[in-house]
């Protein structure tokens, strides 16, 4: 059933834009796994070096990189990573909406995991900032 005034779009070209559509989201989840993973790592080793010195079994030793600040240069560097690939993201989603206007594209769903697990890096950020 195709819509008066616009021509029908072929079963290839509509399966082509939907494989673009997916590379895209696939690009981008690659990019969240990433993200959380530093993210993660980062919170982590703050909170076991945080442990340690709270049973008094390390101590507390002045570095120009310590465990606090491997911490927020890695959960940062996740943050970063994860705003940038949502922002190429968003780009090729406005792409590829505009190169047909026959074709809808879907909310993306990683876009929205992105967006959550973005705030959540941002909570263990200031976290690791103001617990000092």
């Amino acid at each position: 059933m195709s819509t008066p005034g616009i021509p029908h779009v072929d079963n290839a070209t509509m399966l082509a834009f939907e494989r673009t559509r997916l590379a895209h989201e696939r690009t981008l989840i690659a990019w969240l796994r990433t993200a959380i993973s530093m993210i993660s790592f980062g919170f982590t080793i703050y909170k076991f070096f945080q442990a340690q010195a709270d049973q008094g079994s390390v101590a507390a030793v002045k570095r120009l990189l310590g465990p606090r600040e491997f911490a927020l240069v890695m959960i940062g560097i996740g943050l970063v990573a994860l705003v940038l690939a949502a922002y190429q993201h968003r780009q090729s989603m406005t792409r590829l909406r505009a190169g047909s206007d026959r074709i809808t594209v879907p909310i993306s769903i990683g876009m929205v995991v992105a967006v959550l697990f973005s705030v959540l890096g941002a909570l263990a950020f200031a976290a690791v900032l103001f617990r000092g």
